[in-house]
Formats: C-alpha cells, sequence, structure tokens
C-alpha cells in the first residue's frame, strides 16, 4: 500500500506541470491563482516537494481537475489513459497528447455565438495548424478575415494577431496542433522529378 501511494504521489509532480503547460499557465499566474508560491509550485512540478492535500486542492480547482485524477492519473503511456474534456474560454477542448513540451494536439467544439462576439485577435508564442471537421470556422488573422468550411485547414505564427470561433449559428469542431515554442506542426516536401520528368536540355 506505501508503495502505491508513493508511486502516485511522484507521478503528481509532471502531472502537475503538464496540466499548467496544456492551459500555457506560467508559475507565476499559477501562484496568483491559487495563492501558493512560485518556489512551492516549482518544487512540486519537479518532485523535490512532496504534495499533501492542502497543496493539491487549490491546485485541483485551479486546473478544472479532481483530485483523484490529478493523484491517480496514469504515467504517460498506459493504454487505459482517458483524456477528460475541458472547457476554456467559452469552448471545449479534448486534449489528445499528454506529454508536456514540443507539438499539443487538441480537439476544439466551439459553440455558436462564442463570446465575445466581436473578435478580440490575440498574440503569443508559438505556431498553430488547424484543420475544420464540422461547421465552419471563422479565422482573424491579421488583416484577413477568413470563413473556412470542413476539410480545409490553416497554419500561422501565434505572434501574428489571430483569433478563431464559430462563423454562423452552428457549433464548430475542429483539431488544433500547437507548439508553444514555435514548433512547425508539419514540413512539406518537395517531391523530387522523375527521371523522365526532367527537361530534354540536348539540342533540336
Amino acid at each position: 500500500m506505501d508503495n502505491d501511494l508513493d508511486e502516485a504521489l511522484t507521478a503528481v509532480g509532471p502531472r502537475l506541470r503538464a496540466l499548467r503547460h496544456q492551459r500555457e499557465v506560467t508559475l507565476a499566474e499559477l501562484s496568483a491563482t491559487t495563492g501558493i508560491s512560485v518556489s512551492t509550485l516549482s518544487r512540486l512540478e519537479s518532485g523535490g516537494r512532496r504534495p499533501n492535500l492542502e497543496l493539491l486542492l487549490p491546485l485541483a480547482r485551479a486546473h478544472g481537475v479532481t483530485l483523484d485524477e490529478l493523484v491517480d492519473a496514469p504515467a504517460t503511456g498506459d493504454p487505459r489513459v482517458h483524456l477528460r474534456p475541458v472547457s476554456l474560454h467559452g469552448m471545449t477542448m479534448l486534449p489528445l497528447t499528454r506529454r508536456p513540451g514540443g507539438i499539443q494536439a487538441y480537439k476544439l467544439v466551439i459553440p455558436p455565438g462564442r463570446k465575445p462576439r466581436e473578435p478580440d485577435p490575440q498574440t503569443h508564442e508559438g505556431y498553430e495548424w488547424l484543420y475544420v471537421l464540422n461547421g465552419r470556422l471563422r479565422l482573424v488573422l491579421g488583416e484577413h478575415d477568413l470563413v473556412l468550411p470542413p476539410g480545409e485547414a490553416a497554419e500561422f505564427d501565434t505572434r501574428v494577431p489571430h483569433w478563431f470561433g464559430s462563423a454562423d449559428d452552428q457549433p464548430v469542431e475542429l483539431l488544433s496542433l500547437f507548439g508553444k515554442q514555435g514548433e512547425r506542426a508539419h514540413l512539406r516536401a518537395r517531391p523530387t522529378p522523375r527521371k523522365d520528368d526532367e527537361p530534354d536540355t540536348e539540342p533540336d
């Protein structure tokens, strides 16, 4: 029993860090929300501080998860993992990746008439790739105001002012790949021309 408890508490640190990165919250912002000092939060995430109920309760509330989810979260790679949706900025987000850092994948469901109704473009570090599954997505990107139907995709540097939401009175579902440090979601490969496609350079 003691070993199981130790393993569960040891797994809390990486889980806390992953949740914070997923929500794009700094240690200072989380400290202001929970009242827990930045140094304590840092030691909790690194495993240098053993978590207790007094610390875990405000952290679970801040991250929008239950205490059981926070403590009993299985290790990355466990085939029994059941990722849970979270609500953020009026949309439902289902994380599709668990590892902290690197490219993060999400399924987003945005209700019609998402607030604010008027676009409020924001900027932050990173690079994002969007693919519309259902509905019509309105994307405001810099000076562009676009509507993407199902099957269309967009990619952009998130340092460019951007905003997206439902384009009409129907919800929209989309996939999002996001790299906080500016990683590209994918690379375009230029096909190598076939030998018989090469231009004929011999004189007539």
